[in-house]
Parts: C-alpha cells; sequence; structure tokens
C-alpha cells in the first residue's frame, strides 16, 4: 500500500523498485485528481448525461423542446401504435387497452385501468411512450411524435377535445387526468429492521407452503400426465411451441411486423434456416438487431424459459419449409 507524501519515510530501495513506485505514484496522484475513484474511466460529457437524463416530473420539469398535435398523433399511432393497441385503443392479443374504463374503478367488477380511468400524471403518459414505445423499437420516436401521440391519446380518452390543441412543454402540466386527486402520497417514514443473526431456524424444519407459477412447459406436461396422455417427446415439444408461438410470438412473426419473418413464408425463413439452429435459439433468447429489423431477447417475454423460446422457434421453422 502507497503512503501520502507526508507519511512516507525514508529508505534505500533498488533502483528497479523506485522506478515502479514512481510510476505506480503517478497514477495515484491521477486518480487524486479526480479521473475516477480507482484511476479508472472517465467523467461523463453532457452530452452523455443528457442521452439517460430523459425522465419528466409532473411539473412539466424534464420535457424536451417539441410540440404536437392529437390531429397529428393519429397518423403516428396508427404506424406505430395501433398493431398493438388497436385502432381505437382498445388493445389487440393481450395488449393493454389504453381507452375507456371510465367509472370501473369503483365497480363491482375488475378495474378497467387506462389513460383516461386510472392513470395519474399526463407526464406519465409522455415519459412512458417516450422511454419504451414503441414495443419493438424504444427510444426511437422523435419529441414531436411523442408530443402528438400524448395528444391524441388525451383526445381519445377525452382529456382534452381540441385536435388542434397543441401539447408542449408549457401546455403539457396544465392537463390533468381525472383520476389524479385519487392518488395521495406515502407519509409512511422510512423505516429498517436490524438485521437479525442469532437463534436462527433450523432450515430442516422449514415447510414449503407453496412454489412460483409453473412454466407453460411445466404446466401442459403435468396436464398430459394427469390426462394419463401417452404422448412422444417431439410431439410434446411440437405443442408447447405451438402454445407459445399463439402466446408471445404470433403478434411480430404473424404479420410481420418490425421485420419479423412470417410464419410460413418459405423465402424469408431460408436464409435464416441456413444459419443453424444454434445461431437462431441465439438471437431468439437474447435478442438481435440487423438490417431486416429487431428482434428483442425472448420476444420481450422475459418470464419465457429458455426451452420454451427454442420450441416456439422450431415450431415457426417447421411450419415455414
Amino acid at each position: 500500500m502507497f503512503k501520502s507524501p507526508n507519511q512516507v519515510q525514508t529508505m534505500l530501495v533498488p533502483a528497479g523498485l523506485l522506478m515502479a513506485a514512481l510510476v505506480l505514484g503517478a497514477g495515484y496522484v491521477q486518480a487524486e485528481q479526480g479521473t475516477g475513484y480507482y484511476g479508472y474511466g472517465q467523467t461523463a460529457t453532457p452530452e452523455q448525461i443528457a442521452g439517460w437524463d430523459i425522465d419528466v416530473r409532473p411539473d412539466g420539469l424534464g420535457l424536451p423542446e417539441g410540440s404536437g398535435t392529437a390531429e397529428d398523433g393519429e397518423w403516428v399511432y396508427e404506424e406505430k401504435c395501433a398493431s398493438c393497441h388497436g385502432s381505437f385503443g382498445e388493445g389487440v392479443d393481450g395488449y393493454p387497452s389504453l381507452v375507456g374504463g371510465e367509472g370501473t374503478l369503483s365497480g363491482d367488477g375488475r378495474p378497467h385501468k387506462t389513460i383516461g380511468s386510472y392513470w395519474n400524471y399526463t407526464s406519465t403518459v409522455f415519459d412512458y411512450i417516450n422511454r419504451a414505445m414503441p414495443y419493438t423499437a424504444p427510444r426511437s420516436l422523435e419529441p414531436d411524435e411523442v408530443y402528438s401521440l400524448t395528444a391524441y391519446l388525451l383526445f381519445m380518452n377525452y382529456i382534452i377535445d381540441d385536435e388542434t390543441f397543441e401539447l408542449n412543454q408549457d401546455t403539457l402540466a396544465t392537463v390533468r387526468l381525472p383520476n389524479e386527486p385519487n392518488f395521495i402520497p406515502d407519509e409512511r417514514p422510512d423505516t429498517a429492521n436490524t438485521r437479525c443473526m442469532t437463534d436462527c431456524r433450523d432450515p430442516a424444519a422449514i415447510e414449503i407452503k407453496s412454489q412460483a407459477t409453473p412454466s407453460l412447459a411445466d404446466e401442459l406436461a403435468a396436464e398430459a400426465a394427469e390426462t394419463a396422455e401417452t404422448v412422444e417427446p417431439p410431439a410434446q415439444l411440437a405443442v408447447v411451441g405451438k402454445s407459445v408461438y399463439d402466446q408471445s410470438c404470433m403478434l411480430c412473426h404473424g404479420s410481420g411486423l418490425a421485420g419479423a419473418p412470417k410464419v410460413g413464408d418459405v423465402a424469408q425463413w431460408q436464409g435464416r434456416v441456413a444459419v443453424g439452429s444454434a445461431t437462431l435459439y441465439k438471437h431468439a433468447i437474447e435478442g438481435y438487431q440487423g438490417e431486416a429489423g429487431v428482434m428483442p431477447a425472448k420476444g420481450g417475454f422475459m418470464n419465457l424459459s429458455d426451452d420454451e423460446v427454442k420450441a416456439a422457434v422450431d415450431y415457426m421453422v417447421q411450419e415455414s419449409q
């Protein structure tokens, strides 16, 4: 360990060790001068910080320059949002609806939580679209597009009634969502429990009462066992693959959304099959971005196991030959 200059004692050292000490000492001084806690890395530039500093507060702080209207947002919505959320915001194939639900929060049935019925701040709508949408290409929208989409969703929920109302840095925070008054601050104090490291329970005496939800593959296997069906392993995998495809893959691979190869299109799959199963599995599990389009890791469904993703790939390849 090196000591600071006022702690160094006089000593005789070989020339080689002295040179090493001088080099390492220079690194120590460099670290002291602020290149990083351990002398590594560099200070982030304002441009790099701006790339991550995209959050928006309810009072509008953090909003980028730009503007948009519901009239403009309708065209952006139809092009980039309707395939998942429906042309009228009703939701498609399990994707959330964005419109409706008024009065359901206090009703007897299951609440229908949408922008118009549940969300608290207009800034939340803008922020979510800006950082996460569209699903297949997050952070790809320009500020004017995000303002326009936000205005269009407010218009569809009857929160604004003028298609030409301009949403921008100054006006967005003035638009209030109906359910905002029902959100209250959590006034409970922050607490921290003292960690107990004595008188611990005997692990052998601990009984498992329940387990996490089984995977789709486990559920199908259990169902087959209960009904005494004799399903060969390849056939069972085919059942799993189709089920995963129907629930998680069909939206993109059934329509060709975001450049996804459509199931049944031999020409589109021919080149992909040629790279081999291992590469197809890797791209499907880890994600892939190429000239033809973007494949999110596991299609965005991170709850799927690797085996389920592989089964879905095998099913799509089988149906496209």
